[in-house]
């Protein structure tokens, strides 16, 4: 009948239209790996990410201005945590038994206009003798004779030169069974700022 043939036709008519559209696709979307991923992205809302910051000189946070030093002093902390010194990223690990004696020495020698970083590990109240103590005082510290039994204490002197008023110059931390970080021993204490190069 007619409306057999029609239905057969439209059949046809669609058949061949969905074939078409197919070929067509086919034939224009890319089919490598990288355009497909193009594609996929259409549409993303874009993600932005801080760049990672970059490290500074004895890790501080901020760089310090043109024209200076950068230094930390961190005191040492137990029986392995040992004292460390940065001063321009160069790091020296303290470990010496000979406390007193190679403190004097060194001061006594270094010439003028020499920046002098100190800090403890164990025990400087015993081991650090009266003359030691006084040369440090000296230098300007007001902490050294104050040392305890396994005091923590960090501090930054000059000779022959005036370090700036706004430099934090030395810090301690005593003992004390009930807020000790170690067994026997307190929390490592640390300074750390920049020295102006014309200064030295």
């Amino acid at each position: 009948s007619f409306t057999a043939v029609l239905r057969l036709f439209v059949f046809l008519l669609a058949s061949l239209a969905a074939w078409y559209l197919g070929y067509f696709v086919a034939a224009h979307v890319p089919q490598n790996t990288e355009s497909i991923a193009a594609l996929q992205e259409i549409g993303k809302k874009p993600v932005l990410r801080a760049p990672a910051p970059k490290r500074q000189k004895c890790d501080h946070w901020s760089p310090c201005p043109p024209g200076n030093f950068a230094y930390r002093i961190l005191s040492g902390g137990g029986k392995k945590r040992r004292a460390k010194i940065c001063f321009e990223d160069e790091h020296c690990v303290i470990d010496s038994t000979d406390h007193s004696r190679e403190m004097m020495d060194f001061i006594r020698n270094a010439p003028e206009g020499t920046l002098l970083l100190m800090a403890t590990h164990d025990d400087g109240s015993t081991r650090l003798k009266n003359d030691a103590k006084k040369l440090v005082e000296e230098l300007g510290s007001k902490e050294i004779k104050n040392i305890k039994f396994r005091s923590s204490w960090v501090f930054i002197g000059a000779k022959g030169f005036k370090l700036p008023d706004n430099i934090q110059r030395e810090k301690i931390n005593h003992s004390d069974k009930t807020k000790n970080r170690y067994k026997g021993w307190p929390a490592e204490i640390q300074i750390e700022g920049c020295i102006p190069r014309n200064l030295i």
